[in-house]
């Protein structure tokens, strides 16, 4: 599977975004949006794609938020919105939409989730009892040879 052309690094149209220095950490090293985005738990190129959806304003006031769950480098809390509405400016217009819109309206009997799974659950269990049963039929079976006599000796 192929990376999406906005969400490849080395194409990808948030770049500058994602790279802009946040600050620098304790340690003095540049700390970029993308490192911190991934920090906090969010992938960088969907919350790039989403911030970059929103009006500059709004986008400015949720990456301040954002960094102003950051633990402090040699920037403060109190200077989020400053930092986020430099940061701003790195984004792209509006992104590409991430689905595109249906052409029909969807089916009505698609199946849902929930029998999907069931129907997952329901061959797998039918490849298990197919593999236990080829392999108790492919057991060597010793009932075709002759018994043993009592007293003869098989050995020449």
């Amino acid at each position: 599977m192929t990376l999406r052309p906005e969400y490849a690094l080395g194409h990808s149209r948030y770049n500058a975004f994602l790279f802009a220095s946040v600050g620098e950490e304790g340690n003095g090293v540049s700390l970029t949006v993308l490192t911190a985005l991934t920090r906090l738990g969010l992938d960088p190129w969907q919350e790039a794609s989403r911030l970059s959806d929103l009006p500059r304003e709004a986008a400015a006031r949720a990456l301040a938020a954002t960094i102003a769950t950051l633990p402090e480098g040699d920037w403060k809390a109190s200077d989020s919105g400053v930092i986020a509405t430099r940061l701003v400016d790195w984004l792209p217009g509006r992104s590409a939409p991430a689905v595109p819109l249906p052409t029909s309206s969807p089916r009505i009997d698609a199946p849902t989730t929930g029998s999907l799974a069931a129907g997952r659950w329901l061959v797998w269990s039918a490849v298990a009892v197919a593999v236990v049963c080829l392999t108790l039929y492919l057991q060597p079976d010793n009932n075709l040879e002759p018994a043993a006599r009592a007293g003869v000796s098989t050995q020449n």
